[in-house]
């Protein structure tokens, strides 16, 4: 998929673990898991909403589009 999910790295600069951030924004570390590791298959903007707010970002800076490789020129 072409959606690059990239909170670990938001995460790293914000210096806030998994653990933390799971409590802060209400959701399971397993979930959060999920997330990060880019196999969600969805993320519900109430959820996008509090990840942004709890590492003051925006979404862009959690998710980027990349085109697929046999797409690009």
């Amino acid at each position: 998929m072409p959606i690059i999910v990239n909170l670990d790295v938001m995460m790293a600069k914000r210096k806030i673990s998994s653990n933390e951030l799971s409590e802060k924004i209400g959701i399971t570390p397993a979930n959060l898991s999920v997330l990060k590791t880019g196999k969600a298959k969805a993320v519900r903007f109430s959820t996008l909403d509090k990840i942004c707010e709890a590492l003051d970002c925006q979404p862009g800076d959690i998710l980027e589009w990349r085109p697929p490789k046999d797409k690009e020129n």
